[in-house]
């Protein structure tokens, strides 16, 4: 198994133990496992292409272990109240829509490749789980936390109203993205009603 391979099954047990750390209460560490496995993606993506190391299994899998990271993130915060349930049914939603038009794209012999938008829904969701996720754990930190995280803005900590705008930035980007892809790729699916 070559490494972007293995970074992308890593990602799979970094999952686990982030769900695990988020059940438990253990937010910073939820916040290092979660950062931990962010990056992961972000390597095996980079080194496959740069040493030419992309098979089929990273192909399936790398998309796959994205998708169930997030959306194990994101409704994992539900259950701590810590996201409006409505903004992960969208998220989860989107995901699995745009999932399926890949699997009857691929049933057509046509391949889906990531667009911009996608790219840029990613980013804006690993962000807002990651600001989630601070503003979980930063209390916590002590002195260091105050200092660093908790300077007012407009008489509240920033890092919760970042993390306000984080999860709404992430929201419309993902319904946005989702309904450009379905509407670019429209002729897979119309075709067959």
């Amino acid at each position: 198994m070559n490494v972007p391979n293995r970074l992308t099954v890593s990602r799979f047990i970094l999952t686990v133990a982030f769900l695990i750390a988020v059940f438990s209460r253990y937010d910073t560490l939820a916040l290092f496992l979660f950062g931990a496995a962010s990056l992961t993606d972000y390597f095996d993506g980079k080194i496959a292409r740069r040493d030419h190391l992309i098979t089929n299994f990273g192909i399936l899998m790398d998309p796959l272990a994205d998708k169930i990271l997030v959306c194990s993130a994101f409704i994992a915060f539900v259950e701590q109240g810590w996201i409006a349930a409505w903004m992960v049914v969208i998220i989860v939603a989107r995901e699995l829509a745009i999932t399926g038009l890949r699997l009857l794209a691929a049933s057509k012999s046509v391949v889906l490749a990531a667009e911009g938008y996608g790219k840029h829904k990613t980013i804006s969701q690993i962000v807002a789980i990651l600001a989630i996720l601070v503003l979980a754990s930063f209390k916590s930190w002590g002195a260091f936390g105050e200092t660093i995280f908790g300077f007012s803005l407009f008489g509240h900590a920033w890092v919760e109203e970042f993390a306000i705008l984080a999860k709404w930035v992430a929201v419309v980007l993902t319904l946005t993205s989702g309904m450009i892809y379905l509407w670019r790729n429209r002729h897979l699916y119309l075709n067959d009603l």
